[in-house]
């Protein structure tokens, strides 16, 4: 069957992974109201094309942190790439690089930051980054990353603790014995005997985490630093003062706090207030070409995809994860053309049409 759309890699993942691992990648908090608004949201939004425009040569770069790349769609940090597919992270880091956009590798990989770069030497990646209790922790792995040429931080910031994900409570959801969170091999051993919680040992997370962290991880490294989990203007404000380089407006996937807002219908107000001082890029929901022109319509830089990329992973490795990519970027093309947009520079607000009430 020829793979048209995402909807077709995300039924052949579900026909092909195993119940537990498919419960895990499509899981949402509690209800999953706000996993399911992250598409419904794009449903409601519609475009203003403008027609006659010579749309004959088209031009989908940008740049993001200073470094173009080749479309506006990146990856999204997702955990444990070789529960769909036997090379895992590796696979997902060269069809990345092969497309020339953006691969922001977890915390949670089954493979470690040294081999995905070996895997992809010359890919633009980013790094996920969690704060554990144990800040030593945390330290080591933002000098390892630094020092293998990741480009950015993306600090999480919507786990203070982990959302209720029921299938993965119903199924006892854990790593098979094979597999582990290669970023902490070894780290872990001598408390085998606890609890884990997603590989590893519950309550490693750091709930008190606050802003004066964003300082702290400041001192500590050179990198730019990015902040993933914003939702309000609030949060972007006090984000800028903070001197970071960016936000990702993202709700998890829906896998953190059940109803809050869809990314794209919180990416308005926090756009509005950042007036363009620092980038702001979304995550959640995006599934066609013109999901990620109303993103970039609506003020984001570029977009990141998740639970697609895993798709194309279960589908195929590297090759499934390019043919995700690659039909996003010709459905964004396609968009773009259609709505009468040359390049990248030429899609702005006045694309959306907004309800009338």
């Amino acid at each position: 069957m020829a793979m048209v759309c995402l909807t077709d890699f995300e039924e052949y993942a579900k026909e092909h992974l195993s119940k537990a691992t498919w419960d895990y990648y499509a899981a949402g908090a509690d209800e999953c109201c706000t996993r399911d608004d992250n598409l419904l949201a794009y449903k409601r939004i519609r475009l203003r094309p403008r027609i006659l425009r010579d749309v004959s040569v088209s031009d989908t770069r940008t740049t993001i942190q200073g470094t173009e790349i080749s479309f506006p769609v990146g990856i999204a940090p997702t955990a444990f790439h070789c529960l769909a597919w036997h090379e895992g992270e590796m696979a997902t880091a060269r069809a990345t690089e092969a497309l020339n956009t953006c691969y922001i590798t977890s915390t949670y990989s089954t493979c470690s930051v040294e081999e995905i770069v070996a895997a992809a030497p010359n890919g633009y990646r980013w790094f996920q980054l969690y704060l554990y209790r144990d800040r030593k922790l945390s330290e080591q792995i933002v000098h390892r990353v630094e020092a293998l040429g990741y480009k950015a931080l993306v600090l999480t910031v919507d786990v203070p603790y982990t959302g209720k994900r029921r299938n993965d409570i119903r199924n006892q959801f854990k790593l098979p014995p094979h597999l582990k969170v290669k970023n902490f091999d070894g780290v872990f051993q001598q408390e085998a005997a606890v609890t884990e919680e997603y590989g590893i040992p519950a309550n490693t997370l750091d709930p008190s985490i606050s802003w004066k962290d964003v300082y702290w991880l400041q001192s500590i490294t050179r990198l730019p630093i990015i902040i993933k989990g914003i939702l309000t203007k609030e949060d972007a404000e006090l984000a800028v003062e903070h001197g970071v380089q960016g936000i990702i407006v993202s709700n998890h996937g829906g896998r953190q706090l059940d109803g809050g807002p869809a990314s794209i219908d919180a990416l308005s107000e926090i756009v509005d207030t950042v007036q363009g001082r620092i980038e702001v890029y979304l995550d959640g929901g995006i599934r066609t070409g013109s999901d990620v022109l109303k993103s970039l319509a609506l003020g984001a830089k570029c977009v990141f995809i998740g639970r697609p990329a895993v798709w194309g992973l279960a589908y195929k490795g590297e090759e499934g994860v390019r043919e995700v990519l690659q039909i996003l970027n010709d459905e964004f093309r396609l968009s773009m053309a259609l709505s009468g947009c040359r390049n990248v520079a030429e899609i702005n607000r006045n694309l959306i049409q907004f309800p009338k009430f």
